[in-house]
This record gives structure tokens, C-alpha cells and sequence, in this order.
């Protein structure tokens, strides 16, 4: 149970009316100046344990933990639709130090959804995205961007599975097109494929597939030849 200070008779009034004042333990509605209201708990002064705020200007809501004035621990943020005056939940997860951190999900203005780890505020860790056309990323994040191992899944049916770097396919991976029924496997840097093998795969089911099969190359060593090119 949080200290709860008590003034002392022999101290000035001011003094007095200033402990008293202080917000220490479970209180009612508190409004702030600017017409902001929070109802929960209180440490020191400041919202700490269990509660929850609301914006007068926008009217979004957050009802969660706080530590020391954040939000930190478990909570939700939600915000007010003016068109529909209705709620429509952001984020719902972990925080730290007032900042997205651990595992949540968050919905953005244009219908994306993500799904998994956040770090200080940005998607980091391993974490599903889908996008509102209809594609899926899942992989790991760095700093808010697709970064190490992951595959996207397109919404035309095509897909990458391999290494990203800052939002972009680089180093090994593989495409397929489903359209052709063909695969490529290979290297890619900044989002272009630079040195790698393209071969049939699925083609007789493939909706437009070319008019002629990629004919089998017979190379004494391919690898080398890929060696060698990806060198260059």
C-alpha cells in the first residue's frame, strides 16, 4: 500500500495545503487544466498502478498501467472516430517508459495491422504485418523495417521468402511467380534481383505461364558459375 504523507500542525499553511493536495493511492477523477480527466491510482504525485485517461480535445482513451506518469506495463489506446463517434482500439499491448514495447498489436489509419514486438516505440523483433491490399509480411523487424529473415505473401498469389535489409530484399532469397509458374532463386540488393537461377515450378498449373519451358542448362558447376558472377 503506497506511503501516504500527513501534514504536520506545527508546519505553515501553505505547507499544509500542499500535502494535502498531493495524489497518493486510489482517487476519483482527477481533471487537469486543459479539461483532460484520469480516474485510477497515484504514487508521488503522479499516475502510477492502474488507470485511466482521457483526452478532452481528441477524446482518445488510454486504460492500462502506469509507472510514475507513463503508461508502462499492460494497456490499450483508443481513439474516437469524429464521423461515427465511436471508439476504434490503436494498440493494445505492452508499453515501457510511455513508448511501445514488447509484444502488442497496433492498427494504422489505412488498415494495416501489425502483429508482434515492439522496442521503444518501433516494430522490432518478430512481428506479422497485413496489409491492406491483401499482402502478409512475417519476419523480423528493425527499427520499424523488414530486416533479416522473412517472407511476404502477395496478393496476386507471388511470394519471397529470404533476407531483408531496411524495408528492402537483400542478400539470398527466393520468388515465385505464381502467375508463370517459375521460381528464382538468388541474390538480391535494394529490392533488385542481381545474380541467381530462374527455373519452371508449378507451371502447368500456372494461369499464364510462358509459351515455352525454361530449358534444363547442364553446367559441370553451377555453383561456381554463381560464385563467380555474384564476386563481380
Amino acid at each position: 500500500m503506497p506511503y501516504i504523507k500527513t501534514p504536520q500542525k506545527n508546519e505553515p499553511l501553505t505547507r499544509q495545503l500542499d500535502v494535502k493536495s498531493q495524489k497518493c493511492g486510489l482517487r476519483h477523477t482527477v481533471y487537469s487544466p486543459t479539461g483532460n480527466e484520469y480516474t485510477g491510482e497515484w504514487q508521488d504525485n503522479k499516475k502510477h498502478g492502474k488507470g485511466t485517461q482521457i483526452w478532452r480535445t481528441s477524446g482518445a482513451i488510454y486504460n492500462g498501467e502506469w509507472k510514475f506518469g507513463k503508461y508502462d506495463g499492460y494497456g490499450t489506446y483508443s481513439e474516437l472516430l469524429p464521423e461515427t463517434n465511436k471508439y476504434v482500439r490503436k494498440y493494445c499491448g505492452t508499453w515501457k517508459n510511455g513508448k511501445k514495447h514488447g509484444e502488442g498489436t497496433f492498427s494504422y489509419s489505412n488498415s494495416d495491422v501489425y502483429e508482434g514486438e515492439w522496442s521503444e516505440g518501433q516494430r522490432s523483433g518478430w512481428g506479422k504485418i497485413y496489409y491492406k491490399n491483401g499482402d502478409i509480411y512475417e519476419g523480423e523487424w528493425m527499427r520499424d523495417k523488414c530486416h533479416g529473415q522473412g517472407i511476404i505473401q502477395f496478393a496476386n498469389g507471388n511470394w519471397y521468402e529470404g533476407a531483408w535489409q531496411y524495408g528492402k530484399r537483400n542478400g539470398d532469397g527466393k520468388f515465385y511467380y505464381s502467375d508463370k509458374g517459375q521460381l528464382y532463386k538468388g541474390l538480391w540488393v535494394d529490392g533488385v534481383a542481381k545474380c541467381g537461377t530462374l527455373t519452371d515450378c508449378g507451371r502447368d498449373n500456372a494461369p499464364m505461364p510462358t509459351k515455352y519451358p525454361i530449358p534444363k542448362l547442364g553446367l559441370v558447376d553451377a555453383e561456381l558459375v554463381l560464385k563467380e558472377a555474384r564476386s563481380v
